[in-house]
């Protein structure tokens, strides 16, 4: 079995949360960067590049399953393998 570095293509929407339907395992084989409005964000749980938004953790809202809550930040952006 060869060895090969193809990236697959980023898809317009990526959840990090394997639970979701947006959750591409392929894509986090390799390490992604976003940035949000031309800032480098490392914080990114889920994005969407045609809507322009990004969601990122609450820093200390909990929901019920003790999972942190997810605001939402809208703006350009882009999605880049590192």
């Amino acid at each position: 079995m060869s060895d090969t570095q193809t990236k697959p293509a980023l898809p317009d929407h990526l959840s990090a949360n394997p639970r979701s339907p947006h959750y591409v395992a392929a894509c986090f084989e390799h390490e992604i960067g976003i940035r949000l409005n031309g800032k480098e964000r490392t914080d990114v749980e889920e994005y969407c590049i045609s809507e322009g938004w990004v969601k990122i953790p609450s820093p200390k809202a909990k929901d019920r399953r003790g999972q942190p809550l997810l605001m939402t930040i809208k703006g350009t952006v882009e999605a880049y393998y590192l």
